[in-house]
């Protein structure tokens, strides 16, 4: 055994720019895990500025100065935060206010169809099982009212990390477009010198995470947008935070989907029953899951998508615990990170080649 674990790590790691990948991974690795935390706002930033280079190389193809471009680019992406944030933030608190006041009469609703069942299926169900759920239920409503009121006195505590970022954030991305080759030229200097695996790396790797980050943005703009519209025509209550759950439900790949289909139903089975507008509207949003996952996914993430399923949703799973949001958002980036990183690897039938 111990001899097979020899030959494996001569054969993976007997070439030094191996060496130096494998040190640099663990690096970024053992920051991200013990300092995410602290390093939020930046890494909150490196997102914005790889969504905002290519807009930036647009207008440096057109002759503008790069300092130009880049003002341009970042008051034109804030304009365009604060046009959504003020149209859409007053319309979803509404909504969830209208959803709190709600939820009452869904909890009556619920407890009177839970109780009939006995009397439509005596054979399935008996009259102290029923009392049971309707127990489990109620407890279970009380603590996410708990939770809703613990949550509500944390985000008070979290609004001056939000002033942080809003004031930090802007200024990281600036410098981060604005002098992007000498950032990257400085870590050039400190990396190891024998680096040939981690630049191949990190070139393959680089325009797949700029792609990815455009595409899922714009993956969120438009199935929050096509659900919006459906919902609306449908003329479904909480049309507007539904539509926004479902578009950034597509963070988590298969999963988000799947969870985010509880409360569409929900709402739309108390608003209608068990009527065909329900059932419209079960197929209406089977639709647009169904050409998100088929047409649209393939169309943006074209590169990304040549993993199977297990191994996203195993990738969403396992970065998720390790990194929270970010592990889920970076799931398919990081998953095609260790794909590539295990090709590049030499291996018994491959040449080590000198480093230069």
């Amino acid at each position: 055994m111990l001899e097979m674990v020899r030959r494996w790590y001569k054969r993976r790691f007997s070439d030094p720019d191996a060496v130096s990948l494998v040190v640099i991974l663990l690096f970024g690795f053992i920051t991200i895990y013990f300092f995410g935390n602290l390093i939020a706002p930046l890494l909150v930033a490196i997102v914005l500025a790889y969504l905002l280079e290519w807009p930036v190389s647009q207008l440096r193809k057109l002759g503008l100065p790069r300092t130009f471009a880049v003002i341009t680019v970042i008051l034109v992406f804030i304009g365009l935060m604060l046009m959504a944030i003020f149209g859409l933030v007053p319309t979803i608190w509404n909504q969830i206010g209208n959803l709190l006041n709600d939820i009452p009469n869904m909890y009556s609703g619920l407890q009177q169809f839970v109780a009939s069942i006995p009397e439509r299926y005596p054979d399935l169900a008996e009259v102290h099982i029923v009392e049971t759920i309707i127990s489990n239920v109620k407890d279970k409503v009380l603590l996410l009212g708990e939770n809703v009121v613990k949550g509500s006195l944390a985000s008070l505590v979290s609004l001056a990390a939000l002033a942080v970022y809003l004031i930090l954030v802007p200024l990281l991305v600036f410098f981060l477009l604005k002098d992007k080759d000498e950032m990257v030229d400085m870590a050039s200097g400190v990396l190891p010198r024998n680096r040939r695996l981690a630049n191949k790396v990190w070139i393959e790797m680089n325009q797949q995470i700029s792609n990815y980050i455009r595409g899922k943005v714009l993956e969120i703009i438009i199935v929050g947008t096509v659900s919006y519209i459906t919902f609306a025509i449908l003329d479904l209550r909480y049309a507007v935070l539904l539509a926004v759950l479902v578009g950034f439900s597509v963070l988590i790949p298969y999963i988000g989907a799947a969870a985010v289909t509880v409360p569409v139903a929900i709402v739309g089975l108390f608003q209608w029953g068990l009527t065909p507008q329900f059932y419209w509207l079960l197929v209406a949003y089977g639709i647009i899951q169904a050409l998100d996952g088929n047409v649209l996914v393939p169309i943006l993430f074209s590169e990304a998508v040549n993993l199977h399923p297990v191994a996203i949703i195993v990738a969403v799973l396992v970065f998720g615990g390790l990194w929270g949001f970010w592990g889920v958002f970076f799931a398919i980036p990081l998953a095609t990170l260790v794909k590539a990183v295990w090709n590049a690897l030499p291996s018994h039938d491959e040449p080590i080649q000198p480093a230069t």
